[in-house]
C-alpha cells in the first residue's frame, strides 16, 4: 500500500492596512512550528491581484495535516501571522493528491 499525500489549501485575506512583506516574514517564522508538527513535504504562499492569499501545503498524510491544523492556534510562532488575517476570511480544505509532477 502506498502512502497518500494530502494537499492543504488555505485561502484568506489580510486585515486592511496589513503589510504584505511583514505577513510573508511571519509566515516564514512558522518554520519551527511546522518542524514540530512533522510531515510537511512542501509549502508555497501566494497572493493574487485582488489580495486573496493562498497557503498551499503538501503533507505526508492526513494525520500530519490534522496535527498542524489543530496546533496552529496555540503555536507562539503563529501569533503575528494570525493577527494579520481578517476574521471570517479563512477557508481551508484538504484533498488527497492523485497526481504530482515536478
Amino acid at each position: 500500500m502506498t502512502q497518500e499525500h494530502v494537499s492543504e489549501i488555505v485561502t484568506f485575506r489580510l486585515i486592511p492596512g496589513s503589510d504584505a512583506a511583514a505577513f510573508t516574514r511571519a509566515a516564514a517564522d512558522l518554520a519551527p512550528f511546522i518542524e514540530r508538527s512533522g510531515g510537511m513535504i512542501r509549502r508555497t504562499l501566494s497572493v493574487d491581484e485582488t489580495g486573496l492569499w493562498t497557503d498551499h501545503v503538501i503533507w505526508e498524510d492526513m494525520a500530519a495535516a490534522e496535527r498542524a491544523a489543530q496546533g496552529i492556534s496555540k503555536a507562539p510562532e503563529a501569533a503575528a501571522l494570525m493577527a494579520m488575517i481578517a476574521p471570517g476570511e479563512v477557508q481551508m480544505r484538504h484533498a488527497r493528491i492523485t497526481l504530482q509532477q515536478p
